[in-house]
């Protein structure tokens, strides 16, 4: 276990880490906001294609053999950052370094060539419990790598971070591929053909995705309507992430009993009606601030009892194709995280309002139920175990 959360962490250290160091960079390589803000956003790009790419590529050759080249290719990229003069070559090497964010979606092919069923999601969401503080705290010790040793350092923590897993995972993980002996190979293709599959990776995205427009518009409207500062804003987005971690281990408990489906239906109900409750009372008056970190809370919790079982449900579609199925649906999550991104931003520069807001995140929360109750209505009855 200690392994996979360690390869799902290396995800979210490698994309929020040196978020507090941008300025700093810009200053070195002195380019304006739009170019070091690339770094951001190349990354995410070439994320989606490498797990469209790496996803499949260890249906055909391992899970091994795929997550240790991507640690070997993550170190040599890290250095190439740590060493770059200029930014042209840091933003090509920071682009391969995008290989970090396959780890995430290898590990969910492993949990799914190892276990079935209830199994699958409980495993999926004891690991999401296990790493959700690193959300929360990639960012504070890239700010103090920063202020005590200058951005370069944030580099050598990932290059050295990115060795020391590499060397673990080479003693640690064996293969878990399914032999070909249990059954003839599949067309790679043919996960692309299975409407079960699309419903329930997009019920993750849209899941994954409200959390993101959480992440994107509560600043505005803390600031707006409260007037936090910095440290005040990022406790109220620790409280969402502390929602899901709580959730997520509450969930791996649970799944057994109730069942993945369950599990999503209870979550899309919680989100829904804690951040319902949240649009009633600022479209009828201006309560305090405790009350929207309140109502918004419910994005966490309900996502922590969503996300790993809409994955375990999307996986267990086609179990052969797990890596495909995984490069899929992580790749959908990336771009639906960034187009919802660019929406809530659009809607919230005209009014930064809490209500905006609400709208958004009910109107995801609710796209993501429809999305699972479409993959339910598919599944077949001697498939369905939730």
């Amino acid at each position: 276990m200690i392994t996979f959360v360690l390869l799902t962490a290396l995800t979210v250290v490698s994309t929020t880490m040196f978020l507090p160091a941008l300025p700093a960079m810009q200053a070195d390589f002195g380019v304006s906001e739009a170019v070091i803000g690339l770094s951001v956003t190349v990354y995410m790009i070439a994320a989606a294609i490498l797990q469209l790419v790496l996803g499949p590529l260890s249906d055909r050759v391992g899970r091994r053999p795929v997550v240790i080249g991507v640690l070997a290719v993550y170190c040599a990229a890290s250095l190439v950052c740590l060493v770059a003069q200029d930014i042209a070559v840091f933003l090509m090497a920071r682009t391969v370094q995008a290989v970090a964010m396959s780890a995430g979606i290898l590990v969910a092919a492993i949990v799914r060539d190892l276990h079935k069923g209830p199994a699958a999601a409980a495993t999926l969401a004891t690991i999401a419990s296990a790493m959700a503080i690193v959300p929360m705290m990639a960012p504070v010790l890239g700010g103090f790598l920063e202020l005590q040793f200058g951005w370069r350092s944030i580099f050598v923590f990932y290059a050295v971070t990115g060795a020391g897993l590499l060397l673990w995972v080479m003693r640690d993980l064996g293969e878990t591929r399914p032999d070909a002996r249990e059954g003839p190979p599949e067309p790679r293709r043919a996960i692309l053909r299975e409407p079960r599959f699309w419903a329930y990776a997009a019920c993750q995205a849209l899941g994954a995705g409200s959390f993101y427009i959480f992440l994107v518009g509560s600043p505005f409207v803390a600031l707006a309507l409260f007037g936090l500062d910095s440290g005040q804003i990022g406790i109220g987005l620790g409280s969402v992430t502390m929602g899901f971690m709580l959730a997520s281990a509450l969930s791996a408990r649970l799944v057994h009993r109730f069942g993945p489906f369950r599990l999503i239906v209870a979550g899309r109900a919680i989100s829904l009606l804690g951040l319902t409750a949240g649009l009633i009372a600022f479209s009828s008056g201006a309560p305090p601030v405790w009350t929207f970190y309140a109502a918004t809370v419910w994005v966490g919790v309900g996502n922590g009892l969503t996300l790993a079982n809409a994955n375990a449900l999307a996986l267990a579609v086609r179990p052969r194709l797990a890596g495909t199925a995984s490069g899929l649906t992580g790749a959908l999550g990336n771009l639906t995280i960034a187009a919802l991104s660019v929406v809530t931003t659009a809607v919230l520069a005209q009014d930064a309002s809490a209500a905006r807001l609400f709208a958004l995140l009910i109107a995801a929360a609710l796209a993501s139920l429809m999305a699972a109750a479409v993959g339910r209505f598919l599944e077949p009855d001697e498939t369905r175990y939730a």
